[in-house]
């Protein structure tokens, strides 16, 4: 039995604990100070294999005590990414491996900074986008003899938007004001580049509907930096419906309210409603050289939510949490193959779409 320990009784972190409690051989404690949704979280998941445990795990010593009192072998955080830098801390103190879902590219460095010569798996990044798209994105572009140009674009979205956004809260908060508020990094002519959010902006087509992309923080992950000089333009944007791009400029740029996020995120959970009637796209677009020649290859998914043991889940939540159960599935069954820190580029599509939690994304 693998022990491991989940951070975070959220909508991702419980079924996060929810898919590695009923595969049958891991040990799952679900850590959350909020007694009210570990209980929520203990309705939705079978209790075999699963202790809940009511533990701040950021202000004061609880989650350093709570890692001395129980045999975990890794540590899952489904916390807001700023919770992260403290708990990959500890991670290392305690010689744990490491996972988080985070987008945030300071959060990043400061993991993989931590990390240097660490013993055990420091693999942040590991949810949708970044995650899987970087795992997509590296499969294409090993089909290449030469790389020009590399396109990621994701986007979950609700499926009947009702609103003016056209949008719903389909997960953290936080980490959406953090993607339209931060600076994005790319490469153009093979050197990385500081992209402004909100710009960039295009229009895509998939499946006879069309859609905006525009540049958000914290998609690409760490491609830049591994084919950095080796592609000559590589950029994420993230894929919402048209219009939502001009609203949320006005809200954050002509209104002020990147300067003033808590009170943009009052705004948005107050009149933005949530949903499990979402859908996930995925687009990755890869041109370049193939035998002399130039061609491109393209990957598009559509992922709807679906009933797991029971209980509905939205396709981002399905979509998160089934990425990092692949991640850690394939770190602790081949322990002796991943020390410090880990890309997502170092998984392989094939294997991570064979994994027993990968399969979701089937």
């Amino acid at each position: 039995m693998r022990n491991v320990c989940v951070l975070g009784a959220g909508t991702i972190g419980s079924l996060i604990a929810g898919l590695l409690s009923r595969a049958g051989d891991y040990t799952v404690h679900l850590v959350d100070h909020d007694e009210n949704a570990l209980k929520r979280a203990a309705e939705d998941i079978d209790r075999q294999n699963l202790t809940t445990l009511a533990v701040d795990a950021i202000h004061g010593s609880g989650l350093r005590h709570c890692l001395s009192d129980y045999p975990f072998e890794a540590i899952i955080s489904a916390l807001p990414y700023y919770c992260n830098p403290l708990v990959a801390e500890y991670a290392i103190e305690s010689g744990r491996h490491y996972f988080d879902l985070t987008e945030d590219v300071t959060v990043t460095r400061y993991v993989q900074n931590l990390s240097l010569g660490a013993e055990t798996a420091f693999v942040p990044q590991c949810g949708l986008a970044p995650g899987f798209i970087n795992i997509v994105a590296n499969d294409l572009m090993g089909h290449f003899d030469e790389l020009d140009t590399v396109k990621l674009r994701v986007g979950a979205l609700p499926v009947h938007p009702s609103n003016v956004l056209k949008y719903s809260l389909t997960w953290s908060t936080d980490g959406l004001i953090n993607e339209y508020g931060n600076f994005c990094y790319g490469l153009e002519d093979g050197h990385e580049v500081v992209l402004m959010p909100l710009e960039g902006y295009e229009t895509i087509e998939i499946d006879g509907l069309l859609y905006e992309a525009f540049n958000t923080s914290g998609g690409l992950g760490t491609l830049a930096d591994t084919y950095s000089g080796r592609v000559k333009a590589l950029n994420y944007k993230t894929l919402r419906y048209p219009g939502h791009c001009e609203k949320i400029h006005f809200l954050m740029r002509d209104l002020k309210l990147n300067k003033d996020r808590e009170t943009l995120k009052r705004i948005l959970e107050n009149a933005i409603p949530k949903t499990v009637q979402d859908v996930v796209l995925v687009y990755v677009s890869v041109s370049g050289k193939q035998r002399g020649e130039l061609y491109e290859e393209n990957y598009v998914k559509k992922i709807y939510p679906q009933t797991i043991y029971g209980k509905l889940w939205s396709a981002i939540q399905v979509t998160t949490a089934a990425a990092v159960c692949a991640v850690v599935d394939q770190v602790l069954n081949r322990t002796e193959l991943y020390q410090g820190f880990v890309t997502q580029e170092s998984f392989r599509l094939e294997d991570f779409l064979e994994n027993r939690f990968g399969r979701y994304y089937r």
